[in-house]
């Protein structure tokens, strides 16, 4: 039987990590402020929505939100960011996406003060991360399986990783956020050649390719750690990952569970990234 990475130690470590500083922003007049914009009422939106803003009251982060309509011009929605860029008591945003079909959503996200972008989805703060410079923040998804690791004590240098997934938010980011632990690196994606073959061979696996229980037993092998990035429902309105959990646990060593794994820890993430961002403007 696997041993289970539950996002539960990690996020409880987050907030203990965190939680002093923010009171020492506060002691500085400094409240953390998390701004939350959204447009339409897609159902998801919604409920991370919730999550984040319980997360940010727990921690003592103000929220404010922006709820944009469904029909909102490219003029519109670039307003909404920069009148989050003017707002100091602001110190990041959370944009909800994907946006509408017919706005510009890379505009738009280049529109974000890099700043303030606490989720990476900037040009400017993903080429930090490919870069391997430190200003800007990583997609808060990649960051949060690297703090499940790390918080589980596995060894990252020398090991091979494989990624399945080629996302800017996930894919791409965790491959160079692992070579710069000196992990070896694997990118692959739908058309990699003898896909299962591939990841039986790794260290680690991380899944990140959105599809509900895609991978079955005959991808993975004894002792591999397995981090389940994906979050579906399948046919029976069931949330699940992208790793057919019930097969695949009792052949690795390690793996995250869908829910109660990654997905907590990214919210996580995302206060920590904002209580940063709040430091830095008391250093600027």
């Amino acid at each position: 039987m696997a041993k289970r990475l539950a996002g539960k130690p990690v996020v409880e470590k987050i907030a203990e990590e965190i939680g002093g500083r923010v009171a020492s922003l506060a002691d500085k007049g400094i409240v953390c402020g998390l701004s939350l914009l959204r447009v339409g009422e897609r159902p998801d939106d919604l409920s991370y929505e919730r999550t984040a803003e319980k997360r940010a009251e727990s921690l003592g982060i103000e929220v404010r939100k922006t709820v944009l309509d469904e029909g909102v011009s490219q003029a519109g929605i670039e307003a909404a960011i920069d009148e989050v860029n003017g707002d100091e008591s602001i110190h990041g945003c959370l944009m909800f996406r994907p946006l509408p079909s017919d706005i510009n959503e890379q505009a738009v996200c280049d529109a974000l003060a890099t700043e303030k972008d606490i989720d990476g989805i900037s040009s400017a703060a993903l080429a930090a991360v490919f870069m391997d410079r430190d200003f800007g923040f990583a997609p808060c998804t990649a960051a949060a399986c690297m703090r499940v690791l790390d918080c589980y004590d596995v060894p990252l240098e020398g090991a091979h990783v494989v990624v399945v997934g080629r996302s800017l938010v996930i894919g791409k980011p965790i491959a160079m956020m692992l070579l710069r632990r000196n992990a070896t690196a694997t990118l692959c994606h739908s058309r990699t050649k003898d896909l299962a073959a591939v990841m039986r061979a790794a260290d680690i696996v991380v899944c990140a390719t959105g599809r509900a229980r895609m991978f079955k037993a005959e991808c993975f092998s004894p002792d591999q750690v397995v981090l389940d990035v994906g979050i579906n429902f399948d046919e029976a309105g069931k949330l699940c990952g992208d790793v057919d959990f019930d097969e695949v646990e009792p052949i690795v060593g390690a793996i995250t569970p869908v829910p109660g794994g990654i997905g907590s820890v990214t919210t996580s993430v995302l206060m920590a990234h904002v209580v940063e961002a709040a430091e830095r403007t008391t250093s600027a």
